[in-house]
C-alpha cells in the first residue's frame, strides 16, 4: 500500500523560517506548522499522540501513533516502506498535489485517527483524509476491517517484519467477501493460517463465543459496506500500570489451525485424541494417525456412486467446511438444497447458508477445516452425504440399540439394559426407581435445569475438557456440582456413560468420585458429580508454583488413598473393577484434598473367577498403560497396579512419565527411576520443593513400592493389598524390585518410550482442571 500522500516526510534537515514549530501538548498541526523529532501531536484526552519513533533497536525513523500510556505499543505507522535512515524527520502539511486545502489543519483525535480537514470546520467527521483508511497491524475502536463498497476501498491488516521492523510482514489478515463472509490470516499471500466460520446471516459463528469486559465484535453487511469492528464497553485505567492483557488470539485454539485434522477430518476442543475421522471416513495414512500425524486427513471407506439409498447425515455444532470447491444459492431452501446435492455425485455434503431463512452451500471434493463449536444454542447444522451401505450400518445400529433398550426394559436382566431403563422411568416419574432397581437410585435431571445450573455451560463456568466431553461447574438445589457434558462426536460416548452410570451408582467408598445424578434428553447425556473445589492431583504436582503447597505428608495421604480405592474396586466392592485409565489427572481432590478416583468410562468388570482378559480395542492414555496392555490387549488388575506405580513416582517426584527428559540419558521418568535406585541414589528423584518435609524412610519405601508396582512382568507386581500393606507398615521388608517395563531408551528427538497403536487416547475425562494450551 503507498504512504499517505498528505504528508511529506524529509531525510534531511529543512529549515523554513516561515514555519512555527509545534507545541508538544497540541492536537492539531496546520499548514504552517511543522513536527521534526522529539515533537509530538497528542489527543485531546491525552490518549494517543503521533510523532517520530524507532521501534527496538532499530536505528531507522518511522512517523507512527502510539498509546500515551503506552510507548511502546504503536497502533500506526504512515511510512512502514519508507524508513527515514537517520533521526532528522521533519512533517509538514503539503499545498501540492491534487488536492489543495486553503486552510488545512490534521487534528488527532482520541479514537487514535489522524485526519485532515478545514480548519474551525462546523463539521467533525468532515475531512479529506484519515489514517483509518490506511491501517497498518491493529485495529482500533471506530475502524473498519473489511470493504467500502461506495469508494472499491479495501481494510485490512497486514503484520510488522518484526519487532524492530514495521515494514509489511509475512502474515495478512483479511474480511473476504467471495462466496460468503468470513475472516482469514494467511502467510505469504497464499498459505492460509486461519480462517473463521462463513457468514450465517447473524454473525460469524464461531467468534461469537469470544467475549471480554473491554470491547465487543459486531459485523455490518448492507449494499455499501462489509466488515468487521469493534466498539468499546468500559475501560478501566489503573494508576501507573502500562501492562496490556490478551484479549483474543486467532487461532484461537489448535482446533483454529487451518486444516489442523486434515481433508474430511473433525477437530474436538480441548480433547483427545484431538482429530477424528467424519462418519463414513477412515485415515488415509493409518500409520501416520497412529503418530498423531492427521494432516494427510481421511478418506471415504465406501466411494460415493449416486446410489439409491444415499443419504445424509446431520451433524450440529460444527463450523462449517472451508469454501474452497462450493456453490452458493441465496434463494434455495434446504429440502430443495438436498434435492440438488442428491442429483450431483461430486457433491459431499449441504448446508443451510443462512440461519434466518433461505440459502444453500453445496460442498464438492474434500471437506476442509471442520470442528466442533461449543455453543449453546447453535442451530447452524452440516449434512454430510454417506453411501448407502453407511446408511445401512448406522440405521442397523440404531435399530440394535433401541432393541436392547426394550428387551433390557423388559427383562431387567442386563446391565447396560438396567442403566437405560432407571433414566426412561426418571423420564416417566419426578422421584423413586422402580420396584426391584433400588441398589442403583440415581436422580434423572432435565437439560433446562442443568443449563440453568451450569449458567449455560459458560466458559468461566468450565473447568475442563477431555476425550469425551467437557466439565463444567454448577449449582443445583443439593449444593455445587460438577457436570460431564459428553460430545456428540465421540464415537465411545454412549458405551462409556452407560459403564459409568452403572459402576459409580453401585460403587461407593470414601475414595471414589460420587455420582449425583445425570441427564438423557435427546442427543445430550451428562453426568454430575460431586463438585470437587481442588481440582485434580496433576493440577499441583506437575505446576512449577502450586506443587509447594503439597508437603510430602499431604503426597502421601493421598497416595495411601488412591491405593485404598483401587484395593476397593480389586477386591472389597460388589464387583471386581479394572478402571483401566488411572493417572494423575483422573484423581480428584475434596476440600480436605482427599483423593476421589473418577472417570469409570473406561472401566470393565470381571465375573466369577475371571483375573484376565484380552481386547483389540486399546483404550487408555500413554504413558500408563502397562506392556501387557499396551502390546497384546491383556489386562487385569495387574494392568491398575502398573498405572499405580507410575501415578505414585510422578506424586513423589513432580515429573510426568510421558516427556520426561534428562540431559544424562534418554529413559522415561521409570527409567531414571530404576537407575537411580540400582546406583543407590534412590532419594534424588524426590521432588526438590519438599526436600525439607519428607520422612526418609516413607519416601524410600515409596519408591521401591512404585517401582515393584511398575515391573514388567504382571505376575511380579504385588496386589494393591499388599501395596496397602507396605505402604501403611514400615515394619516388613519390601522385596527387590526388578526392571520395569519399557526400560528402553528413546532416541534423543523422541519424548515417548514406546509406541502404541490406540484407537481412544482419553486425557482429562472427568478431570476438574482449568483447560491448557497445548
Amino acid at each position: 500500500m503507498a504512504d499517505p500522500p498528505i504528508f511529506t516526510l524529509f531525510c534531511t534537515p529543512i529549515i523554513v523560517l516561515s514555519l512555527l514549530h509545534l507545541s508538544s501538548a497540541a492536537d492539531t498541526l496546520s499548514s504552517v506548522q511543522s513536527i521534526r523529532e522529539g515533537e509530538t501531536l497528542v489527543s485531546p484526552s491525552r490518549k494517543f499522540e503521533l510523532g517520530f519513533f524507532s521501534p527496538g533497536s532499530s536505528k531507522n525513523s518511522f512517523l507512527g501513533i502510539w498509546f500515551v500510556a503506552s510507548p511502546e505499543t504503536v497502533v500506526w505507522v504512515a511510512n512502514r516502506n519508507s524508513p527515514l535512515t537517520d533521526s532528522n524527520g521533519t512533517l509538514e502539511i503539503s499545498n501540492e498535489g491534487e488536492l489543495v486545502l486553503q486552510n488545512a489543519v490534521a487534528q488527532l483525535l482520541d479514537s487514535g485517527n489522524l485526519v485532515l480537514g478545514e480548519r474551525n470546520s462546523s463539521d467533525s467527521t468532515d475531512y479529506s483524509w484519515q489514517s483509518f483508511d490506511y491501517p497498518s497491524d491493529t485495529i482500533l475502536v471506530g475502524m473498519i476491517f473489511g470493504w467500502n463498497f461506495r469508494t472499491g476501498v479495501e481494510h485490512y491488516l497486514t503484520s510488522w517484519r518484526s519487532l524492530d521492523d514495521p515494514s509489511p510482514g509475512e502474515y495478512t489478515g483479511r474480511y473476504k467477501i467471495d462466496g460468503l463472509p468470513r475472516l482469514e490470516i494467511v502467510c505469504n499471500g497464499s498459505v492460509k493460517v486461519y480462517r473463521s466460520a462463513p457468514w450465517n446471516g447473524v454473525n460469524l459463528n464461531d467468534m461469537s463465543k469470544v467475549s471480554n469486559p473491554v470491547a465487543k465484535s459486531f459485523f455490518v453487511h448492507n449494499k455499501t459496506a462489509a466488515y468487521y469492528a469493534i466498539e468499546t464497553l468500559a475501560l478501566l485505567l489503573k494508576s501507573g500500570s502500562t501492562k496490556w492483557n490478551m484479549i483474543l488470539s486467532l487461532p484461537y485454539d489448535p482446533c483454529d489451525s487451518y486444516g489442523y485434522c486434515g481433508a474430511n477430518g473433525i477437530c474436538r476442543v480441548n480433547q483427545s485424541p484431538r482429530c477424528l475421522c467424519l462418519q463414513g471416513f477412515m485415515p488415509k495414512l493409518q500409520v501416520e494417525w497412529d503418530m498423531l500425524n492427521t494432516a494427510g486427513g481421511c478418506i471415504r471407506k465406501v466411494p460415493l456412486n449416486c446410489s439409491r439409498g444415499e443419504g445424509f447425515m446431520k451433524l450440529s455444532q460444527v463450523k462449517l467446511p472451508d469454501l474452497v470447491d462450493f456453490q452458493l444459492f441465496k434463494n434455495m431452501s434446504l429440502k430443495e438444497c438436498k434435492v440438488e446435492c442428491l442429483k450431483n455425485c461430486s457433491c459431499m455434503a449441504y448446508a443451510n447458508s443462512d440461519i434466518r431463512g433461505p440459502g444453500c452451500l453445496l460442498w464438492f471434493g474434500n471437506l476442509i477445516d471442520i470442528k466442533e463449536i461449543d455453543i449453546v444454542g447453535y442451530d447452524q447444522y452440516l449434512f454430510l452425504r454417506l453411501p448407502a451401505s453407511e446408511l445401512d450400518s448406522l440405521r442397523s445400529l440404531s435399530k440394535k440399540l433401541v432393541a436392547i433398550t426394550v428387551a433390557s426394559a423388559i427383562s431387567g436382566l442386563l446391565i447396560v439394559g438396567m442403566a437405560l431403563s432407571i433414566i426412561w422411568k426418571r423420564r416417566m416419574k419426578s422421584r423413586g426407581l422402580p420396584s426391584g432397581m433400588d441398589d442403583i437410585d440415581l436422580p434423572l435431571y432435565d437439560f433446562a435445569t442443568v443449563a440453568v445450573a451450569t449458567n449455560h455451560f459458560s466458559q468461566t463456568n468450565k473447568l475442563g475438557a477431555g476425550g469425551f466431553g467437557s466439565v463444567y461447574k454448577g449449582s443445583l438445589s443439593t449444593g455445587q456440582v460438577a457436570v460431564k457434558r459428553l460430545s456428540k462426536y465421540s464415537g465411545q460416548g454412549p458405551d462409556e456413560f452407560m459403564n459409568e452410570v452403572l459402576l459409580i451408582a453401585r460403587l461407593q467408598h470414601r475414595n471414589l468420585v460420587g455420582l449425583v445424578g445425570c441427564c438423557v434428553e435427546r442427543e445430550e447425556r451428562m453426568l454430575i458429580y460431586e463438585y470437587m473445589p481442588n481440582k485434580s492431583l496433576d493440577y499441583f504436582i506437575f505446576d512449577h508454583d502450586r506443587r509447594c503447597s503439597l508437603a510430602w505428608k499431604r503426597r502421601f495421604e493421598i497416595v495411601l488413598g488412591i491405593a485404598r480405592g483401587l484395593l476397593y474396586l480389586h477386591r472389597d466392592s460388589k464387583l471386581q473393577v479394572i478402571h483401566r485409565d488411572l493417572k494423575t489427572s483422573n484423581i480428584l481432590l475434596d476440600n480436605d484434598m482427599s483423593p476421589k478416583i473418577s472417570d469409570f468410562g473406561l472401566a470393565r468388570i470381571f465375573q466369577g473367577d475371571d483375573t484376565e482378559e484380552e481386547t483389540r480395542r486399546i483404550v487408555g492414555t500413554y504413558g500408563y498403560m502397562s506392556p501387557e496392555y499396551a502390546f497384546d490387549g491383556k489386562f487385569s488388575v495387574k494392568s491398575d497396579v502398573f498405572s499405580f506405580g507410575v501415578l505414585l513416582l510422578e506424586t513423589i517426584s513432580s515429573k510426568r512419565n510421558r516427556g520426561f527428559q534428562h540431559p544424562d540419558h534418554h529413559h522415561t521418568l521409570l527409567g531414571h527411576a530404576w537407575l537411580l535406585w540400582s546406583e543407590g541414589r534412590a532419594m534424588e528423584l524426590i521432588d526438590e520443593s519438599i526436600c525439607a518435609s519428607f520422612i526418609e524412610s516413607q519416601a524410600k519405601r515409596c519408591i521401591q513400592v512404585g517401582l515393584l508396582c511398575v515391573q514388567k512382568f504382571p505376575e511380579d507386581r504385588p496386589t494393591m493389598s499388599s501395596v496397602v500393606f507396605m505402604l501403611a507398615n514400615e515394619g516388613p521388608t519390601l522385596p527387590l524390585p526388578k526392571e520395569p517395563g519399557f526400560f528402553v531408551e528413546r532416541s534423543s528427538g523422541s519424548s515417548d518410550a514406546y509406541f502404541v497403536k490406540e484407537e481412544s487416547n482419553t486425557h482429562n475425562v472427568v478431570t476438574v482442571t482449568l483447560p491448557e494450551g497445548r
